[in-house]
């Protein structure tokens, strides 16, 4: 199976680093707007907790749908020219084979 192209792993959107210290920010920020809202250690807690539940769900989603691109890249990639050939072109064998080399009958 031929490698993906070289990337910076850091460019990629999926970058677990960067978005933990994105989640941890935006969920302090949510901790202080709701307990200012409310005024409830407890509600603001448990919205938290909610809160942060679903931005995993979101991170989840969001893997899935990079890791679904870039198995469908490579396969397009792999298949090259062979899409839209019919018949027996498109299932020509990649490695060559000669009946000539020994082992192989002459007839």
């Amino acid at each position: 199976m031929k490698r993906a192209p070289e990337t910076k792993w850091r460019d990629s959107p999926a970058y677990g680093p960067r978005f933990l210290l994105s989640m941890f920010v935006a969920l302090a920020a949510f901790a202080i707007i709701t307990f200012i809202s409310t005024g409830s250690l407890a509600t603001t807690a448990i919205q938290t907790i909610v809160c942060a539940v679903l931005i995993q769900i979101g991170y989840f989603l969001a893997l899935l749908l990079i890791t679904w691109r870039t198995a469908k890249a490579r396969k397009v990639e792999q298949d090259g020219g062979m899409r839209g050939k019919t018949g027996l072109d498109g299932s020509k064998p990649t490695v060559s084979v000669s009946m000539n080399e020994p082992g192989h009958s002459q007839s």
